[in-house]
Order: structure tokens, then sequence, then C-alpha cells
């Protein structure tokens, strides 16, 4: 039996299940009997084909600010706790990962350097410098297990920021290496293990970083996050490069290392003085997690993520983007070496070329996050695609020397154009990265975002071993630049092909729909419950509106 009313003269008592007073005066009240037939067998079963009335002689208004007055500072009070909380996780947030992409953007400030080393004091061929680049490489291949590891396996409470120490820990071994032993950077095996060594260190990193920006995003509906990292590493870039063309005209390409060894003692610095906990970040619920095997708990992951690859709205994006990287034959070395050994573009030139490619991704982004987000994602891709291709025939007229002929210096056109074609390669990636980013679903994030940014690392190095395959193919050497022309009219070609599998691209972002879709459920079903108050299984506004069809 319910009551139909509360007096609010009367103090509130608690009603119980078990123990139900009969109301105090009976004589206000003109309830009808009902009847149920079904009440044996359920006695909390109400049969809907009776109608119940109830009839009020006067009416009851009860103020829901006098119900909820009681708690209402304690709740304010949690509220601005959550809020401060909420803020400082978010500076914490921002400083770690923005200082991380930033270490991450300025790699290219010892790469410039070692670039320098192979071509002038190892003296190797371009094809062969572009392999070793690219065999480099193959430490971020393994992306997928690293991400595997975080997502299952905790060290002292965190799963994140353990694995960003422990990769700037082995980039500071590898780049401190070369700087402080001179024989690490002379021979080449030596060499390529150092490569080898930093490019793990920064695949463990990026994979800790990418997957804590995705989770944290998502744990604080904070979308966009993935705007601000390519942000972070375009600013990173353009001081990278700024800085490595001065270095290398004042100082040797070990200063170099050094340098960028003693900024990742920072970053170091910086993950040891944040707290995953405190960026609200889920923790592990129970001590089993400690027990458990390596293998149990990677096979489990690794069910999970084939679980969510397999979906068509991860699948068919992820499969165009990896081909169309894939299938360009990249001549890197080549045309790094024919500007500096042909053109003879002094390193200021080359850096300061790094160093407006950076800016135009930066102001790329800026506008991506602002504005060009809105434009359906098949068009925008289609566009972007169209542009790469178009930029590859920048190096030609720079090898054809057609700049010449319109009166533009060697040195002018490479620092304006020379990175146009990789900067637009690198925003095609910030799209894509968005959606898995939003796609990706709980507890998955370290295994999602490292097994994309292993895809995208294995179709890049397949990218450069095809570029130096086709640059011996067609006899490009390191004193014969003639068949360079074609390489590059081959790119453009191959740039085009993926124009045909736009189908695969999503014309819309299907999180963006969805979300739209909720915020309208959420609205309908708030418009639904105006006026209606639940006060202990008493519904006010509904007896209230039956008094007044009564009058």
């Amino acid at each position: 039996m319910i009551f139909p009313s509360i007096s609010v003269r009367a103090p509130l008592n608690p009603i119980t299940p078990s123990v139900l007073k009969p109301p105090p005066k009976p004589s206000l009240f003109r309830v009808k009997p009902v009847h149920c037939s079904n009440h044996r067998q359920n006695p909390n079963a109400v049969d809907k084909s009776v109608k119940l009335t109830t009839h009020l002689i006067h009416p009851i208004t009860v103020a829901t600010e006098l119900v909820n007055k009681k708690h209402g500072k304690k709740n304010s009070g949690d509220e601005e706790r959550r809020e401060s909380s909420s803020q400082v996780g978010s500076r914490q947030m921002l400083g770690l990962c923005g200082f991380g992409y930033g270490v991450q953007g300025f790699r290219c400030f010892p790469w410039l350097a070692l670039n320098f080393h192979m071509a002038h004091n190892l003296r190797l061929d371009p094809s062969m410098m572009q392999i070793v680049q690219n065999i480099g490489n193959l430490p971020m291949v393994a992306k997928p297990l690293f991400g595997i590891l975080s997502d299952a396996f905790y060290i002292g409470g965190a799963h994140r920021i353990p694995y960003i120490f422990l990769g700037a820990f082995l980039q500071i071994l590898s780049w401190g290496a070369l700087s402080l032993i001179p024989v690490a950077g002379e021979a080449l095996a030596t060499l390529m293990l150092c490569v080898l060594l930093s490019n793990l260190g920064a695949s463990i990193t990026e994979v800790a970083q990418d997957a804590l920006v995705a989770e944290y995003g998502q744990k604080h509906r904070k979308g966009g996050l993935q705007s601000y990292a390519f942000m972070a590493v375009a600013a990173g870039g353009i001081l990278g490069n700024l800085f490595g063309g001065y270095f290398l005209q004042n100082t040797q390409t070990n200063t170099m290392f050094l340098v960028f060894a003693i900024l990742l003692l920072f970053q170091v610095a910086v993950s040891l003085t944040t707290k995953e906990d405190s960026l609200g970040l889920p923790q592990p619920v129970d001590e089993n997690l400690v027990g458990k095997s390596i293998f149990e708990g990677v096979r489990e992951q690794f069910s999970n993520l084939v679980t969510t690859i397999s979906e068509d709205g991860i699948c068919r994006p992820l499969a165009w983007v990896v081909a169309s990287i894939a299938m360009v034959p990249i001549l890197s070395g080549p045309i790094f070496c024919y500007q500096t050994q042909c053109l003879c573009l002094d390193p200021s030139t080359i850096g300061m070329s790094r160093v407006v490619s950076q800016l135009m991704l930066l102001s790329a982004t800026v506008l991506y996050n602002q504005f060009w987000k809105r434009i359906p994602m098949r068009k925008l891709i289609g566009t972007v695609q169209i542009l790469y291709a178009s930029s590859l025939l920048l190096d030609l007229v720079l090898v054809r020397q057609i700049n010449l002929s319109l009166g533009i210096p060697n040195q002018v056109f490479a620092l304006c154009f020379s990175g146009v074609a990789e900067t637009i390669a690198q925003f095609k990636l910030l799209p894509f990265s968005v959606l898995f980013a939003s796609l990706c679903p709980s507890g998955c994030e370290g295994s999602l975002t490292s097994f994309l940014a292993s895809a995208f690392c294995l179709s890049s190095i397949f990218s450069g071993v095809f570029g130096a395959g086709l640059a011996s193919l067609i006899g490009i050497t390191g004193g014969d630049y003639s068949s360079l022309p074609v390489g590059i009219l081959i790119q453009f070609l191959a740039a085009l092909v993926p124009l045909g599998w736009m189908h695969l691209v999503p014309m819309v972002d299907p999180t963006a729909e969805k979300e739209r879709k909720k915020g309208t459920s959420k609205r309908s079903r708030r418009n639904r419950r105006v006026g209606r108050v639940a006060l202990d299984s008493i519904y006010v506004y509904r007896r209230e509106r039956e008094y007044e069809e009564q009058r």
C-alpha cells in the first residue's frame, strides 16, 4: 500500500517497506477500492487494466527545495572539491603531455645532426642512408606489444607514466653514448645499435603518451586533445630545426646529441614528479592483477584489440590511410643528398626549411581544431591527398631548376617549399587520430593507439624501403642524380591512386553523430521529467494534476 500524500506540516518520517503506518486522517480522502485478481500470485504487481483514481479534497504542494536544503552545503562543497581537483589534474596533464610531445617533436634536432654525420662524415650512399634510417625505425613496429603491456600491467599503481619514464631513460642511454663515446658514432654497427635503442625508447614513450591522451580525453570527456598533441609536436619541431641549423654551423654533432640527452633528463624529472592518480585515471581494482600471469594479460588484451580493429568503423579507414602511405615511394635520402651535395645548401637553410614546415603544420592543426573538423571527413581527406600529391612536384621544380627561371634562388625555394609534402603527410594523420581515439573502447586505449602508430610506422618503413629500391632501380647514386625527376613523377602518380578508394573513409565522424543523438535523447528525457518530482515513491506532480482535473 502506498499513501497518496504527505502533509508538509508534520515532520517527514522515513517509510520502510516492512512496516507501513496508516494515514493520520483517513477522512480527508475518498479512495476507491481496487480489486486485483493476481494479488496472491504477485503482491507487488498491479493490473494495468484497472484505473486508479485518487481525489484530493485539498491540494498539497511539496517544495523540493526544503527536501534538498539539508544536502545543499554538502553537495556544493563536494562539487567545489571535484572542480578544483579536476583543474589541478588538467594542468598536470597539459604540462606532462605538452612537454612530452614537445620533446618528441624536438627529436628532429639530434636526427638532423645524425643525417649530416652519415652523409658527410661516414659518406654513406643515398640509398644506404635511407635504408639505415628506415631500419632504425623497426622498434616502432613493436608498439602494439608496448601498448598491450601498458594496458594490462601496472607499475607501482600506474600504467602510463612509468612507461614514459622507461622510454625516456632508454633514449638517454643511446644519445648519451653517441655524444660521450666517439667510437659509437664512427662504426656503422654501433651507430645502428644506438639508433635502435633510441627508437625503442621513443616508441615506448609515444605509446604511453598517446594512450594517456586517449584515456584522459574519454574519462573527462575532453575531445580534441590529439590536436593539442599535434601542436606540441609542431612547436617542438620548430624549436628543434631552428636550433639545429644554428648548432650545425657552430658546434659538432656530438654536442647536439648531448644537448638532447640533457633535455630528456628534464622529461624524466617531470614524469617522476607527476602522480597518475592525480589525473583521475582508473586504478587497479583488486590485488589479482599482481598475481596475474603475463601470458594471460597479453592474451586478454590481444583478444580485445582484435575485436576492436575488426569493426568496420576502424578497419576501413585504417586500411585506407595505411595503403595511402605505403604505396608512395619516399625519396627523402636522395633529395637530401642532392640538396647538400649538388645545390650546396648550408645546414641553416635546411634547418630553417624544417622550421617553416613545422610552422605550417602548427597553423594547419589550429585551423583544423577551429574550423576544418566540421568539414565532412571524406571531403577533407580527399582534398589533403590531392594537395599532398601536388606538393611532391615541388621537388621536381627544384631539381629541374625551374625556380631559377622564375627568379627564385635555390635557398629561398628550398626554405619555403622543401618541407611542404612532409607537412601535409603529417597533417593527414590528424583526422584519423581523432577518429580512432574517439572510437577506442575503455581499457584498450594503449593497445589501439599503439597498433595505429605501429601501422603508420610500418607503412612508412615500407614506403622508405620502396623508395630506396626505386632509387637503385632507376640509377640514382651519390654522383648521378639525372634519374631523380623520374622518381619524383612516379611518386606523384602513386599518391593519386588512393583517391580511388575514398569510399573506405567515413563521410562524417560517427562519434559526432552519436553524441548529437545522445544529446537529443537526453533533452527529450529531461523535458518529459519537467514537473515530476519523486519523493519517497510519491509522484507529486501527477497527483496535483489529477486534483486540478477534478476541479
